[in-house]
């Protein structure tokens, strides 16, 4: 085995058992590289799942649902903070025809890869994808009129200062979409409890969400408020979200063959389990804020 294989191989084994080994957000992408579940793509998100009876189809809708309550349209100067591998930005292009999509993504493996589906697509004079920060934008001020994040917004170190980012780059009017992984409430139940303490503290350790970001929805609200954004909404999701995707996955195992040979024991013990039990810890949202 070569050498870079076997130091892949051994950090994959350390971060999916090793409980005291976290990893930063680039080599976590660098370890899962292009294992995505889906067949015709190679989308990350977990998908949404109300209309969806494939992972393909789940996939694809999370991303318009956020381009449709962030009202992407045609004309539109439109930022994707943490693109991945640029399907959303293709889809968006190819669906919603805004003028323009610059996309922001620290993981160089990806945007590598996502500048090529994008030239692939024929859709560079419309998607420019770059390697940069969601926190630290080199983004002119008031040069944007949507921002959006999906499933990428809890790794920001913090999502405050994404706030606050993306609240300069907005034009006056502009609005920001997130669609973001935050804790449960607890609950009263001391069992109940144990349970959501695990299954949030499992993802936190192992996707890097910096402890800055673990917090409530009231609190995600207050803190897009202290940026300065106004017409606050936060739904939760994650009845369309976590239930309805392990139900699929535990009937169509074949698509956990695709998984690194390690990560395929963490997934079955995974689908072993009842969802409810899974992602106890995990509520998902979508949030929508506007500039004043």
């Amino acid at each position: 085995m070569p050498d870079n294989a076997t130091d892949s191989f051994f950090g994959y084994l350390n971060w999916l058992f090793n409980p005291f080994h976290g990893l930063k957000t680039t080599e976590v992408y660098d370890l899962i590289g292009t294992s995505s579940l889906t067949e015709h793509a190679l989308y990350l998100n977990l998908g949404y799942w109300r209309e969806a009876n494939t992972i393909d189809e789940a996939s694809e809708a999370l991303p318009l649902l956020v381009a449709k309550r962030g009202g992407m349209g045609p004309g539109d100067t439109v930022l994707d903070c943490g693109y991945g591998f640029g399907d959303q930005d293709i889809l968006w292009a190819r669906n919603m025809n805004p003028g323009k999509i610059i996309g922001l993504n620290i993981t160089k493996s990806q945007v590598e890869r996502a500048r090529k589906n994008v030239a692939d697509a024929g859709l560079e004079k419309s998607v420019d994808l770059r390697e940069g920060s969601a926190t630290e934008m080199l983004i002119e001020n008031e040069s944007v009129d949507l921002v959006v994040s999906v499933e990428s917004a809890f790794h920001y170190r913090t999502r405050e200062d994404f706030f606050r980012e993306a609240l300069r780059v907005l034009r006056p009017g502009g609005r920001l979409v997130t669609a973001d992984i935050v804790p449960t409430e607890n609950s009263d139940n001391l069992f109940r409890r144990m349970e959501q303490w695990l299954s949030w503290n499992l993802v936190a350790g192992k996707f890097n969400i910096p402890q800055e970001n673990y917090y409530l929805i009231p609190s995600y609200r207050h803190k897009l408020s202290k940026a300065g954004f106004v017409h606050i909404d936060i739904t939760s999701i994650r009845d369309d979200v976590y239930a309805p995707l392990h139900e699929y996955l535990s009937k169509n195992r074949k698509f956990v063959g695709k998984m690194h040979p390690l990560a395929k024991i963490m997934a079955e013990l995974t689908l072993n389990r009842s969802a409810d039990s899974v992602y106890a810890g995990l509520d998902y949202i979508l949030s929508y804020a506007e500039k004043p």
